[in-house]
């Protein structure tokens, strides 16, 4: 049942929920995967079939238990490749993301492996994602939404999001970076107050 469709969809699922606790729903899934609500909507009922996500009509798309260990699987895989390509290969935060979308679903799970040992098995990726370890564990902080954060917090940048690569060029030229302490609300780019998730 390998699928990289199937993984994009878990992942998708499961990052929208990372960080905040709404729920994802169709038109949600659709517009963050770039496809139409249709496709969406069969592959939706696909992953319930494998017993993947549970879903109800027009409802959220939640991950069942076997959804989510997948989609951690395929994340693990995705946030080791990233930064083994900024740490070995020199890429910069904005430019991994698609090559890892690429690599993931082509390495054996050896090399894996071997990438996580090398790096010395870190536990963040270069925008500040929790790497999964091999069983599935996720460690992380309390944070706080830049955007939700109270005028005067003093915070560490713990995750930047990758959705933009324009925007990360900007807020690595603005000296924002994963550990970097800034205060809210901060001189920033726009739309960084939705990007950035600080140290609660």
């Amino acid at each position: 049942m390998a699928s990289p469709a199937f993984d994009d969809y878990l992942k998708t699922v499961y990052a929208h929920t990372e960080w905040q606790d709404a729920p994802i729903t169709p038109s949600q899934l659709a517009a963050a995967l770039g496809v139409a609500p249709s496709s969406v909507t069969e592959m939706v009922k696909k992953l319930a079939a494998a017993g993947l996500v549970s879903h109800v009509p027009y409802g959220a798309v939640r991950l069942t238990d076997a959804g989510r260990a997948r989609a951690l699987q395929m994340l693990r895989r995705h946030r080791l490749i990233e930064t083994w390509l900024v740490r070995e290969f020199g890429y910069a935060w904005h430019e991994v993301h698609d090559e890892a979308e690429v690599l993931e679903h082509t390495i054996s799970d050896r090399l894996l492996e071997g990438i996580d040992e090398r790096l010395g098995r870190p536990r963040f990726d270069p925008h500040g994602d929790a790497i999964p370890d091999a069983q599935g564990e996720v460690d992380r902080e309390p944070f706080v939404l830049l955007a939700d954060a109270p005028a005067g917090h003093i915070g560490r940048v713990l995750r930047v999001s990758d959705r933009d690569p324009e925007l990360l060029q900007q807020l690595e030229d603005a000296g924002v970076t994963v550990g970097a302490q800034i205060t809210a609300p901060g001189e920033l780019p726009d739309g960084a107050a939705q990007a950035i998730w600080l140290s609660a």
